[in-house]
């Protein structure tokens, strides 16, 4: 039986993993590793336009729920089919 820890780390150019936190475990133990890579990073200019693209969204939202443009939830997927 194997028990799932999730924990975030770095690998240098050498391939070696450095944990952002020490693994809990109360003794000695092989370990299974699955590694997911990255596969870019947002910079902190892409961060702003989704951060003020998500705003953008919400502002006209708000605008629709107080003009009261919208639906009941009851009737949201009418005409969608889920096959």
């Amino acid at each position: 039986m194997m028990k799932t820890v999730e924990v975030m780390g770095t690998v240098n150019a050498q391939g070696q993993i450095t944990l952002d936190l020490p693994l809990k475990v109360d003794k000695n133990t092989r370990v299974k590793v699955i590694v997911m890579l990255l596969e870019e990073e947002n910079s902190q200019e892409e961060d702003e336009l989704i951060s003020e693209s998500a705003a953008e969204s919400f502002r006209q939202g708000w605008a629709d729920v107080i003009a009261g443009n919208t639906i009941p939830l009851s009737q949201m997927w009418e005409g969608i089919d889920a096959e």
